[in-house]
């Protein structure tokens, strides 16, 4: 039988000294990688580098009032949580007890704008027809017309604020007023919606941001987590009551006083800016001293009087106590960090400045330092 014919083998390709392939297959010589520390190398990576920061910084402002609204967000949400967890801890299901914390809510706001908002809008009416008396009475006062004499004051303000110009220079005009209202309507519609969402689904958004930790510190990521919450949710709510406690002493002195015609509306305003950090209570003594005085001199005294107690009272005796098991920040650390948030966000930042530096003071003391007392 003949044999098969043997397959016949392709000729290696043609090699030149060292085994590189010539010909047409030769692409030449590959280059030494490139130096990680050339200056070229370094300054166009870095350059690269810089600019995509320059813009994600830019990005993220172009969203800032969006993000402020969710953290603003958060913050609510972490408040409403303890009033969750207490009708958890008695035997509740947590999506029931989220529905009643959310219907209590809505409740509660809109008692509030049906009872008391029409009573603050009558009462502020009262005090815008009021001040052109009070501006009489004060440039009818010995001191302010030696001052206008001299300075020619009230006759500037006048023209100032009856020029025209007063509310175009605030808020651009009549337009600027009504878009400015319903800028602030609609940002407020969606915090509360958000915060609701937020409320409902507080457990699984922790749960999803822990599981972003590494499986073996897990657990303690979401221990420091769930003490965060609470320290925050602490704060919202103790805040909230040093303000209601605020407002009820104000409304009752107001009363009481011979302020009845403004009881609500000025209460209303202490116990708004009471929320703010080290200033706000301040702010709404002064301004109800004001009216007071610009009413009867007596009134006014008694009102001095009344919030020099009160605010000792609060600093020394209600704060303390409802923020005791909430937050733990030296005095110096809150001013700091109330000046810090004022002048970065404004008013929201001084009021979420404080569960915040409090937030970071207790991981530094449980990771950094108890790590550094390990070395």
């Amino acid at each position: 039988m003949s044999e098969a014919p043997a397959p016949v083998e392709e000729e290696p390709a043609a090699e030149g000294d060292g085994g590189i392939p010539t010909g047409d297959e030769y692409l030449g010589e590959p280059g030494p990688p490139l130096d990680r520390h050339a200056p070229f190398y370094v300054g166009f990576f870095g350059g690269a580098g810089v600019l995509l920061a320059i813009w994600l910084a830019m990005r993220i402002q172009a969203v800032g009032s969006t993000l402020m609204l969710i953290v603003v967000a958060l913050f609510l949400a972490a408040g409403l949580n303890p009033s969750v967890e207490f009708f958890e801890r008695r035997g509740m299901r947590r999506s029931y007890a989220v529905i009643t914390v959310i219907l209590a809510f809505l409740a509660a706001l809109t008692l509030f704008l049906v009872a008391i908002v029409p009573v603050i809008a009558d009462q502020v009416r009262t005090l815008t027809e009021n001040a052109p008396e009070w501006f009489a009475e004060l440039q009818r006062n010995r001191q302010v017309q030696r001052l206008d004499d001299e300075y020619d004051i009230i006759d500037k303000v006048q023209d100032y604020v009856t020029g025209g110009d007063f509310l175009s220079a605030i808020f651009g005009g009549a337009v600027g007023v009504g878009l400015a209202v319903l800028g602030a309507l609609f940002n407020g519609f969606i915090i509360i919606v958000l915060t609701l969402y937020f409320l409902a689904s507080l457990q699984t958004t922790k749960a999803a941001i822990y599981r972003l930790a590494p499986a073996s510190r897990r657990d303690r990521v979401g221990r420091l987590g769930d003490r965060i919450v609470r320290s925050v949710g602490g704060y919202v709510s103790g805040a909230f009551l040093v303000a209601m406690c605020a407002g009820i002493s104000s409304l009752v002195f107001l009363f009481v006083a011979g302020l009845g015609q403004y009881a609500v509306a000025l209460a209303f305003v202490v116990a708004l800016l009471d929320v703010i950090p080290m200033i706000g209570a301040t702010i709404g003594a002064v301004i109800v001293t004001a009216i007071a005085f610009a009413t009867d001199w007596k009134i006014g005294v008694a009102c001095l009087i009344f919030y020099v107690i009160y605010q000792q009272v609060e600093n020394y005796v209600i704060y303390p106590r409802v923020m005791s098991k909430s937050v733990d920040v030296p005095g110096a650390v809150t001013v700091i960090a109330a000046l810090v948030g004022a002048a970065l966000f404004g008013v929201v930042g001084a009021l979420l400045a404080i569960p915040t530096a409090a937030s970071i003071l207790m991981l530094v003391r449980e990771v950094w330092v108890r790590r550094q007392d390990q070395l």
